[in-house]
């Protein structure tokens, strides 16, 4: 029985942290992709394409109409707190971490969390039964 319990630990090992690097990278690479979003103070106007979020910057101002998503999450407001994209002046969104990245990072430490464990649950038998 011990062989066994052996081997799947080491499995676990092997797939959790190698599958958490190369999850960590992906989510890396995706960070990257995702560009840099700065918080801004929008305020909110009806337009003939439907709710606008104007807001000022370092380069000027801004204007992007909003999803509908955006527009059931604001409501009626006049004015709220987004990000925007930089170097983009009509991209905003409610967060500042695209849902994406986010995930693939936290089943990256899920993975190399499972690793880990698994690493030294077998350095621990190894040493115990010698």
């Amino acid at each position: 029985m011990g062989h066994v319990l052996d081997a799947v630990l080491e499995i676990f090992a092997w797939v959790g942290i190698g599958g958490g690097l190369v999850l960590a990278l992906l989510a890396l690479m995706l960070r990257i992709a995702d560009g840099t979003w700065v918080p801004v103070h929008v305020v909110i106007d009806d337009s003939a394409n439907g709710r606008v979020a104007r807001w000022f910057d370092d380069g000027g101002v801004g204007e992007a109409v909003l999803t509908p998503h955006l527009v059931r999450e604001l409501g009626d407001k006049d004015e709220a707190d987004l990000y925007a994209r930089r170097g983009s002046r009509d991209r905003v969104r409610l967060v500042r971490t695209a849902p994406g990245v986010r995930f693939t990072a936290l089943i990256a430490l899920a993975l190399g969390g499972l690793g880990i464990i698994a690493l030294v649950a077998s350095w621990v038998l190894l040493f115990a039964r010698g």
